[in-house]
């Protein structure tokens, strides 16, 4: 049976945590489809093209990873992708109790529709973009964090 997973996100930017966790995905799933949110509430520091632009780069290794933009309701862009399968990290317990509503929602919205939930690397449980972010505005070094082309973008927009 192919399986395809969407994993969601914002990637604002996307940290070695994601990759890391598509990586393995890619290894488990016949097809990832990396799926860019939007996601204008939360006030990206980068736009979606981006951000889309970036996820393509660092996952332009992986044959059986597709990276999409999308603003539609998340259960719609999966079937419309004909995947079965959203995926989603957990790197805490307090990421816990949030991801399960979501996981319920969106099961109450499209009962065919499974979420799976990884872990991160243990070098990697406590990296998300909002810290990335943070030390990057603040003048940190973020390199061991992130891809070197999101290095990259972050120094050419923060002067």
């Amino acid at each position: 049976m192919s399986v395809i997973a969407v994993y969601p996100g914002t990637f604002d930017p996307m940290t070695n945590g994601h990759s890391d966790l598509i990586q393995r995905a890619s290894r488990i799933f016949e097809k990832v489809i990396v799926a860019v949110a939007a996601n204008p509430s939360k006030t990206p520091l980068f736009d979606l093209q981006q951000r889309v632009d970036m996820a393509e780069e660092i996952l332009s290794d992986l044959p059986n990873v597709e990276v999409c933009g999308f603003s539609a309701l998340l259960v719609n862009f999966v079937k419309e992708k004909n995947a079965h399968v959203i995926l989603r990290g957990l790197r805490a317990v307090s990421d816990f109790e949030f991801e399960m509503q979501l996981a319920s929602m969106n099961r109450r919205l499209e009962n065919e529709i499974e979420t799976l939930f990884l872990t991160p690397s243990e070098q990697n449980s406590f990296l998300s973009s909002s810290l990335v972010k943070e030390v990057a505005l603040h003048g940190g070094d973020v390199h061991e964090f992130v891809h070197p082309v999101v290095v990259a973008e972050l120094k050419s927009i923060i002067r």
